[in-house]
Order: structure tokens, then C-alpha cells, then sequence
């Protein structure tokens, strides 16, 4: 398979996105970002970042890509969905300099 092929095949992420408990424009919020391709496009850019800086915290991806909180979103949705990157043992992230679970590409 393909990067063009994980990232561009939809899948259920869009149901689960958004919390029974939601507002009902958290749920069209999750449709429009699969249905417009905005979600495999951050998937990817996310996967290609890690993909050069194997190990990191999303805080320091989202340092890296200018968002801190779309690696956040988008890495337990490649872990647990797509299972192309996994969790690794938490250690110390150089930008909160708290403990942070590391992302390893699979």
C-alpha cells in the first residue's frame, strides 16, 4: 500500500471524531473535515513529519509543523485507525519539559 492509499481511503474516524455528548456542529464539523479531504491531508502532513523526526512528542511536532494541537488529534487517529505509528515510552518533551509519550513510525 501506498501513502496515497492510507491516507485517501475514508474510513469510520469521521463518526467517532465527535463525542455522543457533542453539539451537533461538532458532528457536522467531523463530516466536513472528511469529506472535503482536509483530514487525510493532516494525517499525511503529520505521518511525513514524523516520518523525519521518529521519536518526538506531538508538542514538538506541533512546534515543528505550527500547530501544537493537530499532531495531537491526528497521531492517535494513525495509531489506533490506521496503525502506521505507535506509542513509545514517555520521556521528557523539550518543549513543556513535562513527560510526553514518544510516536514511533510502525
Amino acid at each position: 500500500m501506498n501513502q496515497r492509499d492510507l491516507f485517501s481511503v475514508f474510513d469510520d474516524c469521521e463518526r467517532t471524531r465527535a463525542r455522543n455528548s457533542d453539539p451537533s456542529t461538532s458532528f457536522e464539523a467531523a463530516h466536513r473535515i472528511a469529506s472535503s479531504g482536509e483530514l487525510s491531508r493532516q494525517q499525511a502532513a503529520v505521518y511525513e513529519l514524523l516520518q523525519k523526526h521518529d521519536g518526538s512528542t506531538s508538542a514538538e511536532l506541533g512546534r515543528l509543523i505550527g500547530d501544537r494541537y493537530l499532531p495531537a488529534r491526528r497521531l492517535p487517529e494513525l495509531a489506533d485507525k490506521k496503525q502506521v505509528v505507535r506509542r513509545g515510552n514517555a520521556r521528557v518533551c523539550a518543549v513543556k519539559g513535562t513527560p510526553a509519550v514518544t510516536w514511533w513510525v510502525v
